[in-house]
């Protein structure tokens, strides 16, 4: 006899299924129905704790994206921009970027599940990153502390979503991430004085 899991054994369970489910067939492959056979459990569970598929599948790109969030220190504003966009880009450009992209496409025609996506997605901890980035800068007197903005931190990873996301690339060139941080993120943290 089985016991029957609970709590965040079960919650663990399906978040490893759905991600299971994702990395296979991707956003629009991944149904409630397989999610809930691959946990072992049924979609009622699934769906006391994610109304939908969409929210499921938000989660468990998050359970995916659980890694250590990059943080470099080159000792320049330049150089960390650059490397955060690098990073960003190769992520984005894998098959777990795709996973991304398609929970995005899904998303597009719903402004609630692209806040929800926003909100789980880990943007929050991306941008924290950013604004640490600034206010290092800040410290090292190689930006102004206006600079140590949210919206200026936001700037150079919502360019590249950009990029991705209305030129359907599957990949943004490096001499792309360079005009980014050279000709729009620079000049933005200057500008601030």
């Amino acid at each position: 006899m089985t016991t029957r899991r609970r709590g965040a054994e079960l919650e663990e369970a399906i978040l490893r299924a759905a991600a299971d489910e994702l990395r296979e067939s991707g956003y629009a492959g991944m149904t409630m129905d397989r999610v809930a056979a691959r946990a072992g459990t049924n979609k009622n569970a699934i769906y006391r704790r994610w109304p939908h598929r969409a929210a499921l599948g938000i989660a468990a790109y998050r359970h995916l994206s659980d890694a250590v969030m990059p943080n470099p220190d080159t000792g320049t504003l330049r150089g960390d921009a650059l490397e955060m966009l690098r990073r960003a880009n190769e992520t984005w450009s894998s098959p777990h970027g795709a996973i991304l992209r398609g929970l995005l496409a899904a998303a597009a025609d719903d402004p609630a599940l692209l806040d929800l996506m926003r909100e789980r997605s880990g943007a929050a901890t991306m941008d924290r990153v950013w604004l640490a980035m600034l206010e290092r800068a800040v410290a090292r007197d190689e930006a102004p502390p206006a600079a140590a903005h949210p919206r200026v931190a936001a700037t150079p990873m919502m360019l590249l979503r950009a990029e991705y996301a209305m030129r359907g690339i599957p990949t943004v060139p490096d001499e792309v991430l360079v005009e980014i941080v050279d000709e729009v993120f620079l000049p933005l943290v200057r500008g601030r004085a």
